[in-house]
């Protein structure tokens, strides 16, 4: 993912590394600029876009220290109108919850045998579930699919005996997002494709579901900045305050 604030300081001095459709787009505005959601909206659909569809992504960087716990935000949410992706899902389960996993539209289902593929290096999925009696056996698989964001984990609702609806849910639009090390947080918001009062309809849930985040003991200012870019383009900053007035209407 393109880091938060991309085509700021990340970028100045060496655009002569990008592509020249991203010189044009980095051209096209007043770069320390902080525009309203709409304006912001209208600009990143109006930039010249690469030959793909491109995701477009919300980054915040945030006010939190994500080395105390209870700062370490983590969680996930339903997008109004989806993420506009196919989402691979892959779930550890045996017996009735293996069914159960397959009708609800699973696209791998197992245990042992993917523990073995994915330790030997295989990743061809996007979420993975897993009911609560198997983490002790695939807990080894922490080491790689951790740094991947993709260990399943109670919080985001990805340990579950519900597993029909986290299928249901995985594949209908929901994203997980979690806080670096940085205190910055990443988070897909749909396609450029998409009609953009979808788009911003995805963006206000998910400004609203961070501000919910706020820790209880974090003094001072929770969101510092919001960025908005796709894939391979320059960040289009929004006015924080308008942005958070935004999601609560």
């Amino acid at each position: 993912m393109t880091p938060p604030g991309a085509g700021d300081s990340i970028h100045k001095g060496d655009s002569m590394k990008h592509s020249k459709r991203y010189k044009v787009a980095y051209a096209m505005y007043d770069r320390q600029k902080r525009f309203e959601l709409d304006d912001a909206l209208k600009l990143l659909k109006s930039l010249p876009a690469p030959k793909f569809d491109e995701t477009v992504e919300v980054h915040f960087n945030l006010g939190v220290d994500p080395r105390k716990a209870d700062q370490q935000i983590r969680n996930s949410l339903i997008l109004p109108h989806g993420t506009g992706k196919t989402m691979r899902v892959l779930v550890f389960a045996e017996g009735d919850k293996a069914d159960e996993a397959r009708n609800a539209g699973a696209d791998y289902v197992g245990v042992d045998e993917l523990v073995e593929k994915i330790t030997g290096g295989w990743f061809d999925f996007d979420v993975v579930i897993t009911t609560p009696n198997l983490m002790g056996r695939i807990g080894k698989l922490g080491r790689v699919l951790g740094p991947r964001g993709l260990m399943p984990n109670p919080k985001v609702g990805t340990v579950t005996m519900d597993i029909a609806k986290a299928v249901e849910e995985a594949k209908g639009g929901k994203v997980t997002y979690r806080v670096d090390k940085f205190a910055n947080l990443h988070v897909p918001a749909g396609k450029i494709s998409f009609e953009e009062g979808n788009l911003k309809d995805n963006v206000k849930a998910i400004l609203a579901a961070v501000l919910k985040e706020r820790p209880a003991t974090l003094k001072g200012v929770f969101i510092k900045s919001i960025t908005l870019c796709t894939t391979m383009g320059p960040g289009i900053k929004l006015q924080v305050a308008s942005a958070t007035l935004a999601a609560k209407s």
